[in-house]
């Protein structure tokens, strides 16, 4: 695929795009991959966490763990061939447990509700909150700290594990008990699909993302300043001085948040930006992506390419956002897996969810669930090498 160019394209561009990608993963050859499951370790509350391992027939391998049902690896080759972990995994099961959203399933809200709470059909909801009366990814204990329970599966061309959880009533304060199920798919093209199900006994809200951290340079062995960033978004929501919308909806156009062509990431961040300065001068920021006529169908929603390795990331998405966040708050005490020392900016998360605080913002997208319905969600992260 070629990536979008100009930011005066029509919306039928992206939704092309995002079909055509779609189309060339279903296409995925009959061939052989593999699943399987081994002990990780044991959580602190005593839970057993296991590591799914996929591969496909390129010899591509995605790790997912029970615990937060995250995903702990992807190695995938570079432009010579050699192959590294492009997500920014952590050592071990106790350096997860003590950095609670690294590349997990958030829930069951993503992102930020202010306020203390949100109120729901007249019924108030107060919700763990810091002291600026934030509640952020879900709450202290939200699905990242979960051990989930999961099983492996193979198809022709595909191998991936279907992950489930069941919060209660009242948990972290979000009213119903919710059926979860997260469904990790990796094919031969070099697709990882995530398909979202949920459904509730009691209206709730729900809000659900993978927080991923990318870093195509491969076991993180340089920052990703020299990445370069596509998003497929007119408009952003600005935020507060706690990054909370305001409720307003603005133009990317001609500001550092236009990202519609591929940019250098170290061309916008770290430069003093009004619309940074909230952000530690870094990407902490929710696109309002095209969605076109096409709510359920995945479309191209962010592009990120890595020239030296030459690895390349397409994210495609049914969620109305991605937010943007470019680990500004890293400070050099977190350690990965690869022994690197984790610095500002040293990875990116592409988080496809809704809008943060849309239950107490009318305006944005709803993020209601009622009792009967499934919420359901896919984002696609494909791999590819630029030749």
């Amino acid at each position: 695929m070629r990536a979008p160019q100009g930011g005066d394209m029509a919306s039928r561009v992206w939704i092309s795009i995002g079909l055509a990608a779609v189309a060339l993963l279903a296409a995925a050859p009959a061939l052989a991959a593999e699943a399987r499951s081994e002990p990780y370790g044991v959580a602190a509350d005593g839970a057993r966490v296991e590591a799914y391992t996929l591969v496909n027939d390129r010899g591509m391998t995605v790790r997912i763990l029970s615990h937060g049902a995250r995903i702990d690896q992807v190695r995938t080759p570079d432009r010579r061939g050699r192959r590294a972990n492009v997500v920014l995994g952590l050592p071990d099961l106790a350096a997860y447990e003590a950095n609670g959203s690294f590349n997990c399933v958030i829930g069951r809200y993503a992102n930020r509700i202010a306020g203390g709470g949100f109120t729901l059909d007249g019924v108030r909801y107060p919700l763990p909150s810091n002291a600026r009366g934030i509640s952020s990814h879900g709450g202290p204990t939200g699905f990242c700290t979960r051990n989930w329970s999961g099983r492996t599966f193979r198809s022709p061309g595909k191998a991936g594990v279907v992950l489930t959880y069941r919060a209660a009533d009242g948990e972290n304060g979000y009213p119903g008990a919710l059926d979860v199920t997260v469904t990790y798919t990796l094919d031969n093209r070099g697709a990882l699909r995530i398909d979202y199900e949920a459904a509730t006994d009691r209206p709730t809200v729900v809000n659900l993302t993978n927080h991923a951290y990318f870093n195509l340079s491969g076991d993180a062995v340089r920052d990703v300043l020299d990445h370069r960033l596509t998003v497929a978004a007119d408009s952003y929501t600005p935020g507060d001085e706690a990054l909370v919308p305001t409720g307003e909806i603005a133009s990317v156009a001609g500001g550092p948040l236009d990202l519609r062509k591929p940019t250098r990431i170290g061309d916008r961040v770290g430069k003093g930006h009004r619309e940074m300065r909230f952000s530690r001068d870094g990407f902490d920021h929710n696109f309002m992506l095209r969605r076109g006529h096409h709510p359920r169908m995945p479309v191209f929603a962010a592009r990120l390419e890595d020239p030296r390795s030459g690895r390349r990331l397409d994210v495609l998405t049914t969620e109305p956002g991605v937010q943007v966040y470019t680990a500004n708050h890293w400070n050099g005490t977190l350690r990965a897996a690869s022994g690197v020392l984790l610095r500002k900016h040293h990875g990116v998360a592409l988080e496809t969810q809704h809008t943060p605080d849309s239950p107490n913002k009318p305006q944005f997208p709803s993020t209601v669930l009622r009792p009967g319905e499934t919420f359901r969600s896919t984002t696609v992260f494909a791999f590819y090498v630029a030749r």
